[in-house]
Order: structure tokens, then C-alpha cells, then sequence
């Protein structure tokens, strides 16, 4: 089974000796290894990938998510009516990327009411900011050469993330719902990630903020 940690469990480094990984998909050129020397052999292929991978959870676990903190207050309505007057699945079918954003518009609300897109999505950027904390357990992360990756469900608005806090300074936008067009907890969302990766299940960790995910 995956491993999983919730956000409020995160761990500080440590370095522990490499696992050896099932598979890795890498090539070897005469260049990288220099001319005339012998290619690394399996083993070295397998060890020199630092176990575990990590994948984390972005909304809330990462970034604060503007959805519950401020578009209630964008729609000028509770929380509780949003989410009666909202179509039930407009949001996922962009999170798993069947739907753009201008379909999106035409379909959020059950009632078909029409609302200022370009005002909904300057209100998401406005309100991405990094969790408390989660900046320096990044980069303390990446300076320890762990491997991160994003596993989260989120439309292509994850851009909007990515260009104003640079995420990718850290982790790999890999695992994004819209990309994969595979949701957590779906099973197949796991199997997508072990498989792209080419590590068993147990050599990866899941940090979320969500029981729901874990």
C-alpha cells in the first residue's frame, strides 16, 4: 500500500540509505558516462533514486485554498448556498480536465446563471498563498533530495498556482487531476502514479490535509 501522512505529520528529513526501486526508466549515453567507461550497472541504477517518493496534496496542504476561504464572499453568498445553488459535477469534470473553463461558466451554476469569470479567477490568485510552514519543509525537502510531486485534484488553473508561487521550484506539477484525468481516491489515480513512476506502492509516501484522499 501507499504510505500516507497527513499535513499536520510532516516530517522533518532525515537521510536514510536509498530502498532499491522496482524499475527506473533511464538511458545512458556514451557522454553521460564517459568515453569508454562501463555503463552503471542495474543495482546502481536502482539505488541511485532516494526513496521515498514523496507526493503531496496542493490545496490546503501546500497552497490555501481560495475556494472556501473566499469565493463564497466573491458569489456574495454563504457557504451553505453555494453549494446547493452549484452544478454538482461542473467543478469535477474540470478538475479531471472534460470541460474548459468557458464551459465551466456556462454550467457552475445549476440555474445557469451567468457570473464574471475573469473576476472569479482574479480572486483565486488573489487568495494563493503558501500554508504556513510549507515553504521551508519544501525546501528543506528538495535540499535533502527527496523527490516530490504534486498529486492533487485541480483544473488547468493550477497555472495560475504555478505563476505565482513558482511550486515548481520544489515539486513536479506530475500528478494533477486535469493531466492525468484521474481523481483521488480513485484507485486508478494511485495505480497512475506507481506506475508513471516505476516504484512499488510502499516506496511512496502521501502527504494530505484530506482524510477523504487517504
Amino acid at each position: 500500500m501507499v504510505s500516507v501522512v497527513r499535513s499536520t505529520l510532516l516530517f522533518a528529513p532525515s537521510k536514510p540509505s536509498p530502498r532499491p526501486r522496482a524499475t527506473m526508466a533511464a538511458s545512458f549515453s556514451a557522454a553521460g558516462t564517459g568515453a569508454g567507461a562501463a555503463p552503471p550497472s542495474t543495482q546502481q541504477r536502482r539505488s541511485s533514486r532516494k526513496l521515498p517518493v514523496l507526493l503531496f496534496d496542493v490545496m490546503d496542504t501546500i497552497v490555501r485554498d481560495p475556494f472556501y476561504h473566499d469565493i463564497p464572499a466573491f458569489f456574495k453568498m454563504p457557504m451553505k448556498e453555494l453549494l446547493e445553488s452549484k452544478h454538482p459535477t461542473a467543478w469535477v469534470e474540470f478538475e479531471e480536465g472534460l470541460i474548459d473553463e468557458n464551459e465551466l461558466a456556462r454550467k457552475f451554476f445549476k440555474d445557469g446563471r451567468s457570473f464574471d469569470l475573469e473576476g472569479l479567477k482574479e480572486c483565486m490568485v488573489r487568495g494563493y498563498s503558501y500554508v504556513d510552514g510549507i515553504e521551508a519543509v519544501l525546501c528543506s525537502l528538495k535540499q535533502n533530495d527527496y523527490e516530490l510531486h504534486a498529486f492533487t485534484n485541480y483544473p488547468v488553473w493550477y497555472m495560475m498556482i504555478e505563476d505565482k508561487l513558482r511550486l515548481s521550484k520544489y515539486l513536479s506539477w506530475t500528478f494533477c487531476s486535469c493531466l492525468i484525468g484521474k481523481r483521488k481516491p480513485s484507485p486508478d489515480s494511485y495505480m497512475e502514479v506507481v506506475h508513471h513512476l516505476g516504484v512499488e506502492p510502499g516506496s511512496c509516501v502521501f502527504i494530505d490535509d484530506s482524510l477523504y484522499c487517504l
